[in-house]
């Protein structure tokens, strides 16, 4: 009932501008404020009553039940049988969590330990670079992490390669010393044969080159079996549980190369950013729940207002690698057409999720954001300032484009503005035509999040905030956001394709397309 009243509102106020919601409050109203960041989502089409809707769709659905079975370790990844508990690894505070009876804590805790000793032994060596050879969750969140915290680094150069490509690892190594080079190996089964087979030739780089395999090798691991054949001791193994999936790992060992670049002190006030926004997850109510309202934002422009997409667009080059995250956390997570219990999704599930930083996106995408055909909610983020002090007016025109967009995404333009523009130029038919290519229809919604400054700590509460976002989601939708399924095809039909590419095998069992290719791939390597 609540969906169908949902659709029947956006119905009837389809056609009313967002201008026409703004008095003097509306811009306090809705927005969440912590003590650490503030979200605005005024710029929507989103009114009280629609608020009001949308909190009990969520209430309705058992969000906050769902929330604090995640939160004290029961199963609720079902289709898998684990438990979801990538909030236990920046749990500082360690208080317990149980699961099948045991608390994870002092393990955790132990392992967080391992990893700061040892991040700290690397970082008074004369090791210079770190390669990080991983795929998905396991590079993403460091590469993007790094990248974001740059800052804050001192020391360590951190690579990151995950592309099979071997112009990756390649292009990676070429002007690394071997003997100064310390290689990261992120595989949980230590069997992903993507990142398997970049660690192999960065051994045998290593080895050719003059370094010490088993002393400039760790993997990030819980299989010492295949660690140990491979040639890496136990006590360079850091492994951590089924509870935690690839996406939701950047904050125990999958973090090493983060821990190494910005030293231990800077990841715990990573964690601790996290751990924030945890409490607040858990402790707000209602409209006051800031991952709650940016999911329930998201719910409204994608399933009831049926915008297919959303561009995130951070105004700080150093979160370059921001919509390449989250473009994994929510489309893995929620691209799903299959509900808990089975059956078929009747609604639509997760947006395509795109982007780029700012300014540079003005320059390329933002045409079709403000004069295209499809309306593309817009979801901005922007430090109140910026690191470089001495280049404060460089980041006031950031902030002052930043903001402008958001307004002329809102504000539009009419044709009889556009022709006042232009009537000392132009008069008469070509008046009118040069006037209406600079109108712009404007009701295009969009949301922002302010910080005081990108540091480690606002970044993890960046990270968490959007981790609940894509929980809220899923659990409205009543699907598993901890699952993923449609990885897996494509990878068993590599396997199978494997000894057809280099020959081994003939591709008579493939279809007419696929056969075709392998011919010619075949003929060009003759």
């Amino acid at each position: 009932m609540i969906w169908s009243n949902l659709k029947t509102k956006h119905y009837a106020v389809r056609e009313r501008t967002i201008l026409d919601l703004f008095d003097e409050t509306r811009g306090d109203d809705f927005s969440v404020e912590t003590a650490y960041m503030r979200f605005d989502y005024s710029k929507t089409n989103i009114d009280v009553p629609t608020r009001k809707m949308l909190i009990t769709l969520a209430d309705d659905a058992g969000v906050a039940a769902r929330r604090d079975a995640m939160f004290s370790g029961k199963k609720i990844n079902e289709t898998e049988g684990r438990s979801v508990l990538h909030t236990a690894l920046r749990n500082l505070d360690g208080s317990p969590v149980i699961v099948d009876g045991i608390d994870v804590m002092p393990k955790v805790l132990a392992t967080l330990e391992r990893l700061f000793i040892y991040a700290n032994e690397i970082r008074q060596s004369n090791i210079t670079d770190v390669v990080n050879i991983g795929i998905g969750g396991s590079d993403l969140g460091p590469a993007m992490a790094v990248q974001a915290l740059s800052p804050y680094q001192n020391g360590l150069r951190c690579h990151f390669v995950s592309n099979v490509d071997g112009a990756n690892i390649a292009d990676v190594l070429c002007e690394l010393d071997a003997k100064k080079t310390l290689v990261i190996v992120a595989s949980k089964t230590f069997t992903t044969i993507e990142t398997m087979t970049n660690a192999r030739t960065a051994r045998v780089w290593m080895k050719k080159n003059g370094g010490d395999i088993s002393a400039q090798f760790v993997a990030l691991s819980s299989n010492l079996e295949k660690t140990a054949e491979f040639g890496i001791p136990p006590e360079r193994v850091f492994g951590f549980e089924d509870w935690v999936g690839g996406r939701y790992s950047i904050w125990g060992p999958i973090g090493l190369s983060i821990m190494l670049a910005i030293g231990s002190y800077n990841f715990r006030d990573f964690l601790r950013g996290a751990e924030e926004m945890d409490r607040h997850f858990c402790d707000t109510k209602g409209a006051a729940n800031m991952p709650l309202m940016l999911a329930l934002t998201g719910i409204w422009h994608r399933q009831i207002c049926g915008f297919i997409s959303h561009a995130v667009l951070p105004y700080d080059q150093r979160l370059v690698l921001l919509p390449s995250y989250l473009q994994q956390l929510e489309m893995e997570s929620n691209g799903k057409s299959v509900t808990m219990d089975g059956s078929s999704l009747t609604l639509e599930s997760g947006p395509l999720v795109w982007g780029a930083p700012g300014t540079n996106g003005q320059h390329a995408f933002y045409q079709l954001l403000h004069q295209g055909t499809t309306v593309i909610p817009c979801e901005f983020m922007i430090a109140a300032k910026g690191h470089e002090t001495e280049l404060s007016h460089h980041h006031d025109l950031l902030v002052a484009n930043c903001l402008a967009q958001s307004e002329a995404l809102m504000r539009g333009r009419s044709l009889n503005d556009a022709r006042a523009l232009l009537v000392d130029k132009f008069n008469g038919p070509e008046l009118c035509r040069q006037a209406a290519h600079r109108v712009f229809s404007g009701n295009r919604p969009s949301t922002t999040l302010m910080y005081p400054k990108l540091d480690p700590f606002t970044l993890g509460q960046i990270i968490a905030l959007y981790e609940h976002r894509v929980f809220v989601e899923g659990v409205i939708l009543g699907i598993n956001s901890f699952d993923q399924w449609g990885v897996e095809l494509g990878k068993e039909l590599a396997m199978a394709l494997q000894p057809i590419v280099i020959g081994k095998q003939t591709a008579d069992t493939k279809d007419s397309s696929t056969k075709s290719l392998v011919a010619y791939l075949h003929r060009q390597r003759i």
